[in-house]
C-alpha cells in the first residue's frame, strides 16, 4: 500500500488500492463493473460533503480574521498579529488548494488532470499543513522569548520575521518530495483507468516507503508538537516558579502580576490554539503509528472511520478562527464591562461631592 502526500496512511481509496493489479480489463471493460474502491461509493460521498462543509466554513472564518488583523496591524504593528496572519493565510491554504482538490477528485475518482498538475498538486496538498504547524512553533517560540525573556529586546522584530520566513522555506523543502513521489500511473490490466499514486516510486523498498511516511508524519506533527509543549511547559514552569514564593494570602494578586493582563490573554489564546491542534490531528496521527506497527490489522478498520479521522483533522482549518473570535469578543467584553464600571464610579464620585458641598 502506498504512502500518500497527506501521510494518508491506512486509507484505502482510489489513491490507494491494494488490488491495483487484481482487476481484469477483459471482464472490467467498464465503469460499472470496477471492484467499489475504483469507482464512486458511498465513501466519496461522505468526502465531498464533509469538505464542502470545512471549506465554506473554514473560507468565511479565516477570510474574517485575515481582514480584522490586516485592520489592526494598520493601526498597531504586533509579532504576535503578524504570525496569526499567516496562520490564517496557511489555514486558506489548505482551504483552496486541499479542500477542493479532495472534492474534485472524490468526485472524478479517476485522476483527469495529468502527470504535471498531479505533481504540482501533491505538493501543495501538503504545503499548506506544514505550515500550519510551522507557524504555530513560531507562535509558541514567540511566547517564550517574549515571557522568559523579556528584557532582550534586541533584534525582536528581525527574530519574528526570520522565524516565519524559516517556517515558509521549510514548507516548500518539507513538500517537495510529493512532486517526486505522486505521479500518473495506467493500471496494469484496466488500461484506461488513470490514477495519480505513488505506486513504483520506492522501487521494491517497503522499507524506503516507511521511512519517509514516518518522516512525513513526524516533520508535520511530531516535531511541532515536541517544541511547542517544550515552550509552554518552560513558560508555566518559569510563572510557577516566580508565584511559588509569595504568601498563601497574596497569591492570587501575585501570581496575576506575573504577566500583564494582555501577556496573559495573548498566552490563553495561544495556548488554546495549540490545544486545537492537538486534539484534532492526535487520532488522525494514532491511526498512521498504527499503520507502521501492524499494517494488516490496521486495513481492517472501517473505511469511514478512517475518511472521518482525516476530516476530524482537516477540522483545525476551522477551529482557529473560532478560537480568535472567542478571545477578542470576550477581550470586547471585558473593556465594555471596565468602561461601564469607571463610569459608574465617575458618577459616584461626582455625586457624593456634591452633597458634601
Amino acid at each position: 500500500m502506498p504512502t500518500t502526500g497527506l501521510a494518508k496512511i491506512g486509507v484505502q481509496d482510489h489513491r490507494n488500492l491494494i488490488e491495483w493489479s487484481e482487476a481484469n480489463n477483459n471482464t472490467l471493460s467498464n465503469a460499472d463493473a470496477l471492484p467499489i474502491d475504483m469507482r464512486f461509493n458511498d465513501g466519496h460521498i461522505l468526502s465531498i460533503f464533509g469538505y464542502s462543509f470545512l471549506m465554506v466554513a473554514s473560507t468565511i472564518g479565516n477570510v474574517t480574521v485575515l481582514v480584522l488583523l490586516i485592520r489592526k496591524r494598520l493601526k498597531a504593528s504586533s509579532r504576535i498579529d503578524a504570525m496569526l496572519m499567516h496562520l490564517a493565510i496557511a489555514d486558506l491554504l489548505v482551504t483552496f488548494l486541499l479542500m477542493p482538490l479532495e472534492i474534485a477528485w472524490a468526485y472524478t475518482v479517476q485522476w483527469y488532470g495529468g502527470d504535471l498538475l498531479c505533481r504540482v498538486m501533491s505538493f501543495f496538498r501538503t504545503f499548506g499543513l506544514y505550515l500550519s504547524g510551522f507557524v504555530l512553533v513560531c507562535i509558541s517560540l514567540d511566547r517564550y522569548y517574549a515571557i522568559l525573556r523579556p528584557l532582550n529586546f534586541s533584534g525582536i522584530d528581525r527574530r519574528g520575521r526570520v522565524m516565519l520566513l524559516t517556517a515558509w522555506v521549510m514548507s516548500v523543502v518539507c513538500s517537495a518530495p510529493q512532486a517526486y513521489i505522486f505521479h500518473v500511473e495506467v493500471h496494469p490490466n484496466v488500461t484506461w483507468y488513470h490514477q495519480c499514486v505513488t505506486y513504483h516510486s520506492f522501487g521494491n523498498s517497503q522499507t524506503l516507503e516507511v521511512l519517509y511516511s514516518v518522516s512525513t508524519v513526524m516533520f508535520m506533527y511530531g516535531l511541532p508538537l515536541v517544541i511547542i509543549i517544550f515552550c509552554y511547559a518552560s513558560i508555566y514552569l518559569e510563572i510557577y516558579r516566580k508565584t511559588k514564593s509569595t504568601i498563601a494570602v497574596t497569591f492570587r494578586r501575585s501570581s496575576s502580576t506575573v504577566l500583564g493582563r494582555a501577556k496573559r490573554r495573548t498566552l490563553r489564546m495561544t495556548i488554546t490554539i495549540v490545544i486545537v491542534f492537538v486534539v484534532c490531528w492526535t487520532p488522525y496521527h494514532i491511526m498512521c503509528f498504527w499503520y507502521f506497527m501492524d499494517r494488516n490489522n490496521a486495513q481492517n478498520v472501517d473505511q469511514r472511520l478512517q475518511k472521518l479521522l482525516y476530516l476530524f483533522a482537516c477540522t483545525n482549518s476551522c477551529m482557529n478562527p473560532i478560537v480568535y473570535g472567542i478571545y477578542n469578543i470576550r477581550r470586547k467584553r471585558d473593556r465594555v464591562i471596565v468602561n461601564q464600571l469607571s463610569s459608574l464610579s465617575k458618577r459616584s464620585e461626582g455625586s457624593t461631592r456634591k452633597s458634601i458641598s
